[in-house]
């Protein structure tokens, strides 16, 4: 049976580095004005302390995706290990993708006139080899597992200020930051 991969994002290890935004840049050689990962501080009404919980986002790779449904040129393939590939070359940047994902993934690349998005280096997983995003992340905040094993009680599909999307089944999970505590001396 094939893995069904997916990040793992430990927001308790998450320093808000963007390390990960950068390996995906480099490593995908983007235009200096794209980006497919990006990382949030966690607004203050989710989580009171000011600069001290990150979201590290990039493509979920639904099980089922609305930006796949939307594609009028087929550009997008699932591939049997959950992740979704966009096909530069076939995508006639229509946007419709873009307008479907709720989660905001797919980008418009302006300079080539097509959309493009997170492949979680699908290049690089059939090499052996972690996403680059993951490789570059030095905490350890984002993990690649197999959703079809991943058994921690402590993750979730949806944390606070994050959209609900059951039917797209997105495969990201997360650990949630866990409050300081204050040591008394």
């Amino acid at each position: 049976m094939s893995k069904r991969r997916a990040f793992l994002m430990d927001m308790d290890k998450c320093i808000g580095c963007r390390s990960c935004a950068m390996a995906c840049k480099n490593f995908n050689q983007l235009e200096p004005d794209m980006v497919w990962r990006q990382v949030y501080p966690l607004d203050e009404a989710i989580y009171p302390h000011h600069d001290r919980a990150f979201l590290s986002l990039a493509c979920n790779h639904c099980e089922h995706p609305a930006c796949m449904d939307a594609c009028p040129t087929s550009s997008y393939e699932k591939r049997p290990d959950g992740v979704v590939v966009h096909h530069k070359e076939t995508c006639i940047g229509c946007t419709n993708c873009i307008r479907s994902c709720p989660y905001g993934a797919p980008r418009f690349n302006t300079a080539e006139k097509h959309a493009e998005k997170c492949s979680m280096c699908h290049e690089r997983l059939d090499a052996g080899l972690l996403p680059a995003c993951v490789q570059g992340c030095p905490t350890g905040a984002l993990e690649l597992v197999d959703l079809e094993q991943f058994d921690d009680t402590n993750a979730v599909q949806n944390p606070a200020g994050y959209p609900a999307m059951p039917r797209l089944n997105p495969s990201t999970r997360f650990i949630l930051p866990r409050m300081p505590r204050q040591v008394r001396g």
